[in-house]
C-alpha cells in the first residue's frame, strides 16, 4: 500500500531526478514501487540517497515505546527529511505533533494536513509576522507554538494578531538557551512572559516553556554536559515560575529534546512537569528515527555512557538499538592507480559537516563483492568521492559502493526524492522531499 500523501500520487518523475532510470518513461510518484528496482541494479542512475523501510520502522518503534514509558510526548522535527508522508506516519505512531523551524516548513506541514505545530525558532520581525498570519489564516483551526525570546518579537506577533478572527490560536512559548537563540536568565524570561500576559487576548496566549540544549554542547563532553545541565535547571525552574505567572488551571507545554540528549532532558525535567501540572513535556528529536554511521552513532555511545535507554523497566544499548536507515549510492568511475578508486558521489549528493560518508559494501552486476573491505572515503569534491582501498583490493570500475553517512540533516536536504527500500533491497516508493 502507497505511504504517498494523495495529492502527491500523480506527480510525475523522470531521469531529471537523481535515481531515476536514464531513459525511462515518465512515471507517477504512486508507481515507482512497480518496477521493482534496486540501486545495486545497474538500472538506476546514481548517485542516489535511500532510506531502509525496516530500520527506519524499528527506530520509531523504539523511540516512541522510550517515550510513552518515559510518559512524555514527543513531536518529532520535520526539518531532518522534510516528508509530509513520514511525519504522518509519525503521527500515526504516537506522536503528539510535528516540529518545524520556518514558516515556510510550517506551511508545508499545514498543506499536508498536519495541524499541531511547534514552530520552533523565532519568527523575526513585524513583516516576518504578518507573513506568519497571512499563511495561518488558511488554517484556522490549526493548533500552532512559536518560540519567543524578546520582547520586540512578542509585540510584533501580538501587532499581527490583533482584531483578527480569522486566525488560529497563537500559542507562545517563552524560550530559554545558550549558544543560540533563547532568554539567558530567569529574571530576563519572567520579563518576557509578564509582556506576554498583559498582551494576551482569547487568541493570544502563553502556552509554555521551550529551550534546545544541543546548542549548548562544546567539544569537551564534560563540560557540554554541566552546560545543559544547567539551561536545564534554569528551564525547569523558569516553568514553575511561569505557573504561578499565568495561573494554576491553565495546560501548559515544557519543550525540549534534540535527538543526542534527549536523556538529560528526561531526568533533568520530570519533577518540573510533575509539580506544575496540568503540564506536558514535549520532547522535538527528529534524526533518531533515522540514525546514521556517524554522529547520531557517536551520541548514541556517549547516551550508552552516560547510562543507556531505559525500556520495558531495563537499560538497554541505544547505540545497538537504533539502526542507521540513510544509505547512499555511488558508482565507480575510475580506479586510476592502485589503491586509490574514485566513486560517483560528491558534495552535492552526501553532507561533510559532521563526517565522510562511509563505504560499506561493493556490489558488481548486483551481487556483493569485498571490495570496499578495510576501504575509506580521504575526500569528496563536488561530484566525486575518492576511496582509498587496499592495493590489492578486487574493485572495478562500473562496481557500485553502498555508502552509510553522518549527520541526516544536511543529507537529505541535497535531494528531491528520498527512495524508500525493502528488507530485500527493492525501492518500494519514492518520498518527495520538501526544502524548497
Amino acid at each position: 500500500m502507497s505511504q504517498l500523501m494523495p495529492f502527491e500520487a500523480d506527480i510525475l518523475l523522470d531521469d531529471r531526478i537523481r535515481g531515476f532510470p536514464s531513459g525511462h518513461d515518465p512515471l507517477p510518484l504512486s508507481r515507482i514501487g512497480e518496477g521493482r528496482w534496486r540501486p545495486t541494479d545497474g538500472i538506476m542512475a546514481l548517485p542516489l540517497l535511500s532510506l531502509d523501510r525496516t530500520a527506519f520502522e524499528a527506530n520509531v518503534a523504539l523511540m516512541m515505546q522510550a517515550v510513552r514509558e518515559a510518559d512524555v510526548s514527543i513531536a518529532p522535527h520535520a526539518k531532518t527529511p522534510m516528508s509530509p508522508e513520514l511525519a504522518h506516519r509519525l503521527v500515526a505512531a504516537g506522536a503528539w505533533g510535528t516540529t518545524v523551524a520556518d514558516i515556510r516548513q510550517a506551511s508545508v506541514m499545514l498543506k499536508a494536513g498536519l495541524k499541531r505545530l511547534i514552530l520552533a525558532n523565532e519568527t523575526g520581525g513585524a513583516a516576518a509576522a504578518r507573513r506568519l498570519a497571512a499563511m495561518l489564516s488558511h488554517y484556522p483551526d490549526a493548533e500552532i507554538h512559536v518560540f519567543v525570546d524578546s520582547e520586540a518579537a512578542l509585540a510584533h506577533l501580538a501587532e499581527a494578531w490583533r482584531g483578527r478572527d480569522d486566525l488560529p490560536p497563537m500559542g507562545l512559548l517563552i524560550e530559554l538557551g545558550f549558544g543560540r537563540a533563547g532568554l539567558r536568565s530567569l529574571e530576563a524570561a519572567e520579563g518576557v512572559a509578564l509582556a506576554a500576559l498583559a498582551a494576551e487576548t482569547p487568541t493570544f496566549k502563553i502556552s509554555g516553556t521551550a529551550a534546545y540544549e544541543g546548542a549548548a554542547a562544546v567539544a569537551d563532553p564534560a563540560e557540554t554536559q554541566a552546560r545543559i545541565d544547567a539551561l536545564l535547571d534554569i528551564t525547569a525552574g523558569f516553568h514553575r515560575r511561569l505557573r504561578t505567572i499565568v495561573g494554576g488551571e491553565r495546560a501548559l507545554l515544557l519543550t525540549a529534546g534534540g535527538s543526542v540528549f534527549f536523556d538529560r532532558v528526561l531526568a533533568k525535567l520530570h519533577d518540573a512537569v510533575a509539580e506544575c501540572q496540568p503540564s506536558r513535556l514535549i520532547l522535538r528529536s527528529g534524526a533518531i528515527f533515522f540514525h546514521d554511521h556517524g554522529i547520531y552513532q557517536r551520541g548514541m555511545e556517549a547516551l550508552d555512557a552516560r547510562g543507556g535507554l531505559v525500556i520495558e523497566g531495563k537499560t538497554v544499548s541505544a547505540a545497538e538499538k537504533f539502526r542507521p536507515a540513510l544509505r547512499a549510492w555511488g558508482e565507480v568511475l575510475s580506479v586510476p592507480e592502485p589503491g586509490t578508486a574514485i566513486c560517483g558521489l560528491g558534495m552535492r549528493d552526501v553532507a561533510i559537516d559532521q563526517g565522510l560518508p562511509l563505504p560499506l559494501q561493493a556490489y558488481r552486476d548486483g551481487v556483493r563483492t569485498v571490495g570496499t573491505r578495510g576501504a575509506i572515503v580521504m575526500r569528496l569534491n563536488d561530484q566525486h568521492a575518492f576511496l582509498k582501498v587496499d592495493l590489492a583490493a578486487d574493485i572495478q570500475v562500473g562496481d557500485v559502493v553502498e555508502f552509510g553517512l553522518s549527520h541526516p540533516c544536511t543529507c537529505l536536504d541535497r535531494h528531491a526524492i528520498l527512495y524508500e527500500t525493502g528488507a530485500d533491497g527493492t525501492v518500494i516508493e519514492a518520498l518527495p522531499l520538501r526544502f524548497g
